[in-house]
């Protein structure tokens, strides 16, 4: 999973934006922006403002709340994780950096910024970024494993245009699996390389933060719940841009699209989801327009969701300019200026 960069670099203080980006993340951002231009291309503007303009004040009211029910059930699964490789993380500091992530990857390309950003800052805080980085990463990965087993289990049970391909991909995906698994035993998990010590980790990792007693219930129910607030959101933004087909047609195309906003080549989630949208949705003979029009409304109810963390972040940034400006002294006696820091260092 490559969710973080070899090469990532830790921000200067705790309020700072994500660290930049490499040519890869820029390459993965542009095939998210020509998929849009492409779809403004084939279907005009229309999809675009006619969805915004349905969003009303009962949407935005549940929009927020769903997202806040999202948001502490995926704190609460940092929490767990985080614990179980044992970095404390308090629930209400787990909220507020999941906020702010969510802020963060909502506005940000690339769509993982936030995540980024919320592990090393728990991993500084807590005094080890390597600890922090992979209960990030394996917070993450669990939900995307719930994610990807509910859409197995709704798409089967419900008509939509992949249900007939379905079981292959099941096939493949099981003996992907197995391979993997197979692998995993062969590979040499003692000695001091590199690969070793990478393979007892990540299974010390996930025997301690997703499958111990103490966190896997808590993991999966946790994930569960996200999941469902995230795609309750998705049929939420159907009805508000105008899709009246009912439920049981609507729940399948749009979790087609949640599943899209995993693929990289995105700008702020925008891209996929669209694409994926318009071709379920004009499949199932609702229209590419109305899949369109749903995409962007979820992504403006999710930006609303979201705002708590402008203001996560904007609170987090004070107390670190309060100390970049105590960080400079100058001594009125006419000498060079003194960090504050050495002064401390000094006595």
């Amino acid at each position: 999973m490559t969710i973080f960069s070899r090469r990532l670099r830790v921000p200067e203080a705790a309020g700072d934006p994500p660290p930049a980006r490499s040519a890869w993340s820029w390459v993965n951002n542009l095939g998210g922006v020509a998929l849009v231009a492409a779809l403004l291309w084939w279907l005009g503007t229309g999809p675009f403002v006619d969805g915004l303009r349905r969003i009303d004040a009962p949407a935005v009211l549940a929009a927020l709340a769903l997202g806040a029910l999202s948001t502490i059930c995926c704190a609460w699964r940092w929490r767990l994780v985080a614990e179980g490789l044992g970095v404390r993380l308090p629930l209400g500091v787990a909220v507020a950096h999941c906020y702010r992530a969510t802020f963060l990857n909502a506005t940000l390309p690339g769509g993982l910024l936030g995540d980024v950003h919320r592990a090393v800052r728990h991993g500084r805080d807590a005094g080890d970024v390597g600890r922090g980085i992979r209960a990030v990463v394996w917070e993450r990965a669990a939900g995307q494993v719930v994610l990807v087993a509910l859409a197995v289990v709704i798409l089967l049970a419900l008509p939509s245009p992949v249900r007939p391909y379905l079981p292959a991909a099941i096939a493949l995906a099981v003996a992907a699996g197995v391979v993997v698994v197979a692998l995993a035993r062969v590979l040499p998990r003692s000695g001091p390389s590199r690969r070793a010590r990478a393979l007892r980790a990540a299974a010390a990792d996930v025997r301690a933060g997703l499958l111990h007693r103490r966190t896997g219930l808590g993991v999966l129910l946790t994930s569960v719940v996200a999941v469902l607030g995230h795609l309750a959101t998705f049929v939420l933004a159907a009805r508000v841009a105008g899709a009246t087909a009912a439920l049981s047609t609507v729940l399948p195309l749009t979790l087609l699209a949640l599943l899209a906003m995993a693929l990289p080549a995105n700008v702020a989630g925008f891209g996929p989801r669209e694409g994926v949208a318009a071709w379920a949705f004009g499949a199932a003979g609702l229209g590419a327009a109305q899949g369109v029009s749903t995409a962007l409304v979820y992504g403006a109810l999710v930006l609303v969701a979201a705002l708590p963390g402008a203001a996560v972040l904007v609170i987090g940034r004070r107390p670190a300019r309060a100390t970049a400006r105590s960080a400079r002294t100058v001594d009125h006696r006419g000498s060079a200026a003194v960090p504050a820091a050495g002064l401390a260092g000094g006595a």
